[in-house]
């Protein structure tokens, strides 16, 4: 049996098709899909998806709350909407994508913030996720009266709190693969709305009143 073409320290048991070669069962656990370009039909990744994003899920949650209750010390109750939002739009978008990367959101999330400065900077064409949460961010906003300066403080505390949680790898997922573990794990309702949502081009609209974000409120399509 042939070494782990990672580590070069195991016995590789999985054949590889990203790195056309065996890898050790710790290697493939830790370092798919951060560190390693996995083909989307890997049997290996297809097992793995659902026990990671569950158990990144129940770490994500915790470092919710304290971000939630820290936006909300600051900021308010309305503040704390506008990330609930964000969320959700992130989830509807990448729920299903297993190739998704933290990167793309926080890409979307920057280029949402400059939009709303007022010295205008020309940009090429934004990523498709980057068009549609500035559309729909501009929408909320409309919708729900929350102010520009509002919103760029709820982006600047969110995209601290994203990038802290994904950890700073070029290829890291830890925090789609949390939001959508713990929206899926904890609240399969939000998480089968948004996901009928993003199947049938509805916009996420907010209930008046929304639940605090330990408990989330349903969506509704306009």
């Amino acid at each position: 049996m042939s070494d782990c073409v990672y580590c070069r320290d195991r016995k590789g048991k999985r054949p590889c098709p990203a790195l056309s070669g065996p890898l050790c069962g710790p290697c493939c656990g830790t370092h798919r899909m951060v560190r390693i370009p996995c083909h989307t039909d890997c049997v290996y990744l297809d097992d793995n998806v659902a026990y990671q994003q569950q158990r990144i899920g129940e770490q994500f949650e915790q470092q919710r709350r304290a971000f939630y209750a820290d936006l909300i010390e600051h900021r308010g109750a309305k503040a704390a909407e506008v990330w609930y939002f964000l969320e959700a739009v992130t989830f509807k978008h990448f729920h299903a994508r297993k190739d998704a990367q933290d990167g793309e959101v926080i890409a979307a999330i920057q280029t949402l913030r400059r939009s709303f400065s007022p010295i205008h900077v020309p940009e090429g064409m934004a990523p498709p996720f980057a068009e549609s949460l500035t559309k729909e961010c501009r929408a909320f906003m409309q919708g729900e009266k929350a102010d520009a300066q509002l919103v760029n403080a709820v982006l600047d505390r969110g995209l601290a709190f994203l990038t802290e949680f994904s950890g700073g790898g070029l290829r890291s997922n830890r925090f789609l693969n949390g939001l959508v573990g713990f929206l899926k794990h904890r609240h399969p309702d939000v998480a089968e709305q948004l996901t009928t949502l993003g199947e049938t081009g509805g916009r996420i609209l907010l209930p008046g009143g929304a639940a605090p974000p330990h408990r989330p409120a349903p969506f509704r399509a306009p």
